[in-house]
């Protein structure tokens, strides 16, 4: 997490217009930093480093592949989000465009970073080296279809990957252990309250024991091992959570069926039992992750 990050959270509005940019922001400087231990924890397990040619599957805004290519990890993001993709270009490729950097470009990133839009994934370098490690650290399980868009994609990967590659797919741990799951309970009853009820993709749900298997075995791949992460969201108040956590698409069905301000409301609501004397919000989480091979 850099000391940007830190500052801009402070400064969140929670009453600012929830345009497309703006939420990619939100996503960018309050929420995604929460998920840096498991960046970490699965960049140690995996030893990344200049040896690793990594391809991030909705990468984001990024700051999972910056961290790798701190490592000396050449890295690839694909991401369907055009704000996100906009915001991690600027993390990975400032002062530039694409990858396209001659080889001898003084700026590391340029050497070893390549972002793609709604495009197959493409081998790192100009070596065409293929892929030895790719990753999925957008949480999988919980919301309703999350995972139908990316067992195709992990097909599509897999060919572009050294045989025996390691696959990494991460997700939310039992809902027992993460505190936000209450939270994002929120979601599913106001989501509810359409008329007629109805059940669609993105709508938050409980995750199952089994989410990360299912997808491993839909996508042709081998488990090898798995970890749990402490990941504790913490926020530097209310507003910033509210923005934080609605920056993740679990509450658009929820906004659909009601509107922005009432989910807000409830979401504040919901949080009052993790706010600190400080005005802090500090909720305990834990993430898994699983190890697979191609």
């Amino acid at each position: 997490m850099t000391p940007t990050l830190v500052r801009n959270q402070l400064g969140a509005d929670a009453s600012a217009p929830a345009d497309a940019g703006t939420r990619a922001r939100d996503w960018a400087e309050i929420q995604e930093r929460m998920l840096a231990p498991l960046y970490e924890a699965v960049y140690d397990r995996m030893e990344v480093g200049a040896a690793t040619r990594m391809l991030s599957l909705g990468c984001g805004s990024g700051l999972a592949m910056l961290v790798a290519a701190a490592r000396g990890a050449h890295v690839t993001g694909v991401d369907s989000d055009r704000e996100r993709l906009a915001l991690a270009r600027a993390r990975l490729l400032p002062d530039a465009g694409w990858d396209d950097a001659p080889a001898h470009s003084p700026h590391p990133a340029r050497r070893r970073a390549r972002l793609l839009e709604d495009g197959g994934p493409a081998p790192v370098g100009a070596d065409g080296a293929p892929y030895n490690l790719i990753t999925v650290f957008e949480p999988i399980g919980c919301a309703a279809g999350d995972s139908e868009g990316l067992v195709p994609a992990l097909r599509s990967a897999v060919p572009l990957a050294v045989r025996g590659a390691t696959v990494v797919l991460t997700g939310w741990g039992p809902p027992e252990r993460c505190a936000t799951a209450a939270v994002l309970q929120v979601a599913a009853r106001l989501a509810d309250t359409a008329r007629p009820p109805r059940t669609e993709p993105g709508r938050w749900r409980p995750t199952l024991r089994d989410d990360l298997e299912d997808v491993a075995a839909r996508a042709g791949l081998k488990p090898d091992g798995s970890g749990r992460v402490s990941c504790p969201f913490g926020y530097a108040d209310v507003g910033s959570a509210v923005r934080g956590l609605l920056s993740t698409g679990l509450f658009d069905a929820a906004v659909r069926a009601t509107d922005r301000s009432q989910v807000e409301k409830e979401v504040a609501e919901a949080l009052h039992p993790y706010r600190r004397e400080d005005g802090t919000v500090w909720m305990p989480n834990v993430f898994r992750y699983l190890v697979c091979v191609t």
